[in-house]
């Protein structure tokens, strides 16, 4: 149950470079909870630690391929990984590899051939998230932010200047606390509101929905992006897709 509510973390292990530069922001932007890895050691114990995650291994990469095959055995074999769902990606296209690891190994997330392009593995990759039902029930990725002085907004009205600090953030809106913020009803439309996200700026329209309960100088925006250019959405994701890997990088396991 818990699982299908937050879904599945998933795993890009030693990824190349074009899916870490297109692959990684198209899988984000489309609302899968995805973090890349460069350490194999560590990946297993990510997989121990988060129950259920998804994760595709680049066999090109970090080992020996018939020491993957080693790798991928132990942590099928694993009573604390072998719930996880593995897939490979790889430019090889040998079709008795690909056999081993589909029919063999069994990996239910499939043999990835990066040869195909990166939109046709995307593709692919989405499907494969979706029939493992990767976002749960969730509809949106969270990113916690409260420790980042670098995440901030500012709002001005006839009231004044009102700045805030964003605690978290997802793709269709923000959490932030904001000091003496003047008395709105819910819904209000905020025009002009500007997010500071790591050096990168955004300005765009938000509805107010209202305060948090347990915090009342914790406003609750969401974003109204009817009159936002495409490149403003593109940098509220990649941000999300910062602070989802500056997590997990210093994620101790």
């Amino acid at each position: 149950m818990e699982q299908n509510a937050l879904g599945r973390k998933v795993f890009l292990l030693y990824p190349h470079s074009v899916i870490h530069e297109e692959m990684l922001d198209v899988l984000i932007m489309s609302g899968f909870e995805t973090y890349t890895l460069r350490d194999h050691k560590r990946a297993g114990k990510l997989l121990e630690k988060f129950s259920g995650s998804i994760m595709f291994i680049n066999i090109d990469d970090g080992m020996p391929e018939n020491e993957w095959e080693t790798y991928i055995r132990n942590l099928q074999e694993n009573p604390k990984t072998q719930d996880s769902k593995l897939g490979i990606l790889s430019y090889n296209q040998d079709k008795a590899l690909m056999e081993k690891y589909l029919m063999k190994l069994s990996v239910p997330c499939g043999y990835i051939q990066l040869k195909l392009g990166i939109q046709q593995s995307t593709k692919i990759i989405l499907n494969a998230l979706e029939a493992n039902e990767a976002k749960g029930r969730r509809k949106y990725i969270r990113a916690f932010c409260e420790d980042d002085p670098n995440a901030a907004m500012n709002y001005k009205s006839g009231e004044g200047l009102f700045q805030g600090k964003i605690l978290d953030i997802s793709s269709v809106g923000i959490a932030a606390r904001i000091a003496d913020f003047p008395e709105m009803p819910p819904n209000s439309v905020l025009r002009g509101v500007q997010l500071k996200l790591r050096g990168s700026l955004v300005m765009l329209n938000a509805v107010l929905m209202g305060k948090r309960r347990d915090d009342k100088d914790v406003y609750i925006l969401l974003f109204d992006f009817s009159k936002t250019d495409q490149n403003s959405k593109i940098i509220i994701h990649r941000y999300i897709k910062q602070c989802l890997q500056k997590y997990i990088d210093q994620l101790k396991v």
